[in-house]
């Protein structure tokens, strides 16, 4: 199979499908791999490593005309989509529960859309997600203590505190791979840090692990009222897999926060868990709703491409290689975490919880192959 990787095009989106590792893998298994001239220069891998590795080096029209197997990173934007065709297989983050746009592209192109974060294990696992929630999370604490200072409209707190003055309380919303981890960082920069989410099991997991340094909340409305209204930063982590994320907070709740307060929307890629979310870009990260600072940047891994790609990419190749060495129907036979992954396929919607998000037709993907 032809496999193509082009360059990212979204704001400040500096990461890459695929590394010269990976490349490796593919070509070792009988195919080509053709990567964009450029594509990883972001992500600070020359070009020259994909040559080394065998992957040849050409233009992006070459890259999409050309290749069965797309590897991209984010969901195609405009300037992609008149290069989407039916018969072709793109893998990436699609996050079509958040866009009409680029659902009714991917389905007008007739192209299989297999997305990264729907593919699910047996065990209710996401793991093409779990790496860039990962360092979403553990950057959250980091951006969050950085917007707190003056001079970005925050409160003027030091997230950890000084002795004999009080740290930051920290509002972690959701436990999972993203709340986690960002609950995690914020208790080691010293912050006063609570995690709320309705899974027991989650909550009880991290109290064996942090031992009490943590608090761990039920979430309910209740919970959540109180928690925000005397919280300095609020980071949101909450997801539904592949459906639009729950509107935890309502704007009344944002008006009650201290002014300089900072929220945090990881979830925004889902549509966001804020109801005064709206979707922001590294190069203009921020805006101010009732005196609250909102940072709802869509690609925040995109913020640390090395790290991002080479996580990425030691998740994603596996399946990669199933899809190049199968064929689509092969793969997702072979695998139902794969064939989960599903979004789109020959211009029919076979992911149900994005039909649903959209009020469009649903089928299920056995009927279309």
């Amino acid at each position: 199979m032809i496999v193509g990787v082009p360059t990212e095009l979204k704001n400040h989106e500096y990461r890459v499908a695929l590394t010269p590792a990976g490349v490796r893998e593919l070509t070792s298994a009988g195919h080509q791999v053709l990567v964009e001239i450029g594509a990883g220069t972001g992500s600070r891998i020359p070009d020259e490593a994909y040559v080394g590795a065998g992957a040849t080096m050409t233009d992006v029209d070459d890259v999409w005309v050309r290749s069965e197997l797309i590897l991209k990173v984010k969901e195609p934007v405009a300037a992609e989509f008149h290069r989407m065709r039916s018969g072709q297989i793109l893998f990436t983050y699609l996050h079509l529960a958040a866009s009409r746009t680029v659902t009714e592209a991917m389905l007008n192109s007739g192209i299989a859309g297999v997305a990264y974060e729907t593919v699910q294990d047996a065990q209710g696992r996401l793991p093409l997600l779990a790496p860039m929630s990962e360092v979403a999370g553990r950057m959250a604490p980091q951006v969050g203590a950085t917007l707190l200072e003056k001079e970005h409209g925050g409160r003027g707190i030091l997230l950890g505190g000084v002795s004999g003055v009080y740290p930051a309380k920290v509002i972690v919303l959701g436990a999972g791979m993203a709340g986690a981890n960002a609950a995690w960082l914020a208790q080691g920069m010293e912050a006063e840090v609570v995690v709320l989410d309705r899974s027991i099991d989650r909550l009880r997991y991290i109290d064996s692990i942090h031992k009490g340094r943590i608090l761990t909340l039920t979430s309910n409305q209740t919970t959540i009222e109180e928690s925000v209204r005397s919280a300095d930063l609020v980071i949101g982590a909450v997801l539904v897999a592949g459906a639009l994320a729950p509107r935890l907070v309502t704007k009344e709740q944002i008006s009650s926060m201290k002014p300089g307060a900072v929220v945090i929307d990881i979830s925004i890629d889902q549509g966001g868990c804020f109801e005064t979310s709206r979707m922001t870009t590294h190069s203009d990260p921020t805006y101010i709703v009732d005196e609250v600072v909102h940072y709802c940047v869509g690609n925040m891994p995109g913020a640390v491409p090395h790290t991002s790609t080479y996580a990425l990419t030691n998740a994603t190749l596996p399946y990669a290689l199933d899809l190049a060495n199968k064929g689509l129907l092969g793969a997702c036979m072979d695998d139902p975490a794969l064939a989960k992954g599903l979004n789109t396929l020959n211009g029919v919607l076979v992911n149900e919880p994005v039909a649903s998000a959209h009020g469009l037709g649903f089928r299920p993907a056995s009927e279309v192959f």
